[in-house]
C-alpha cells in the first residue's frame, strides 16, 4: 500500500466506529447516544452485540493501517515518532469490543487505549519547528478540548442526565486528531509530488 493510501485510514478508521454506533443505536429501542454509554451497543446478550464487536474491531485494526502510514510518513521527515506510538493505542480499543459490558475484564482490558488522548499534547511539544506545525496546532489545540471535556466523566453533577455526551467528547476529540493528521500529511506528500513533477 502507498504511504497515501495508508495515512487516508486516519479517515476510514473513525468513520468505522461512528457508523458502528449509530447503526446498533438505532437497532435499540429508546437507546439514546447523549445518555446511553457506547458500551451498552455491545451489552453481553443484546441484538448488536455482534455487530458492534465486528465494527469496532475493524476500525481497531484499521487504525493499524493508519499508525503504519504515520510511522513511515515521521521516519521520513525525520519527526518524532512519540504521538504515533500514543495514537496507535486505539487499537486497543479492541479488548472492551471484544469482551462485552458486564464482563469484569471489559473495563480493564482497554486501559492502554487511553494513552491516546496524550498524543496531540505531545506532539504540540515534540513537533515545534515542523513545515506545518500550525496546521498540527490548531487540530491538536482542537482535539484537546474535547479530550478535556470527556473527563466530566468523573463529575457526575455535571451534565447528570448526558453520560453519553460525557463520554463521546472522547471519540470526537480522537476523531479530530486523527483525521487532521491524515489530511495534513496527504496534502503534503501531494505537494512533494507536486513538485517533483514541476522540477522533472
Amino acid at each position: 500500500m502507498t504511504n497515501k493510501t495508508l495515512l487516508s485510514f486516519g479517515v476510514v478508521t473513525p468513520v468505522v466506529f461512528w457508523m458502528t454506533t449509530v447503526i446498533c443505536g438505532s437497532m435499540i429501542d429508546g437507546y439514546n447516544h447523549l445518555q446511553g454509554m457506547v458500551s451498552e451497543l455491545g451489552g453481553l446478550g443484546s441484538n448488536t452485540q455482534y455487530i458492534f464487536t465486528i465494527g469496532l474491531d475493524l476500525s481497531a485494526l484499521f487504525s493499524i493501517f493508519f499508525s503504519i502510514g504515520l510511522w513511515r510518513y515521521c521516519r521520513e521527515r525525520r519527526m518524532n515518532v512519540l504521538p504515533v506510538l500514543l495514537l496507535a493505542n486505539y487499537l486497543f480499543l479492541i479488548g472492551p469490543a471484544t469482551i462485552p459490558m458486564p464482563l469484569p475484564l471489559h473495563g480493564v482490558v482497554g486501559l492502554p487505549f487511553m494513552l491516546l488522548i496524550f498524543s496531540p499534547l505531545v506532539a504540540l511539544l515534540v513537533w515545534r519547528g515542523e513545515r506545518d506545525y500550525l496546521q498540527i496546532s490548531v487540530i491538536a489545540f482542537g482535539s484537546l478540548c474535547f479530550l478535556g471535556l470527556a473527563f466530566l466523566v468523573y463529575f457526575p453533577d455535571i451534565l447528570s442526565q448526558n453520560f453519553g455526551l460525557k463520554q463521546r467528547f472522547l471519540y470526537l476529540g480522537w476523531t479530530i486528531w486523527s483525521v487532521g493528521l491524515s489530511f495534513i500529511f496527504i496534502k503534503d506528500i501531494n505537494r512533494k509530488l507536486l513538485n517533483v513533477r514541476v522540477y522533472n
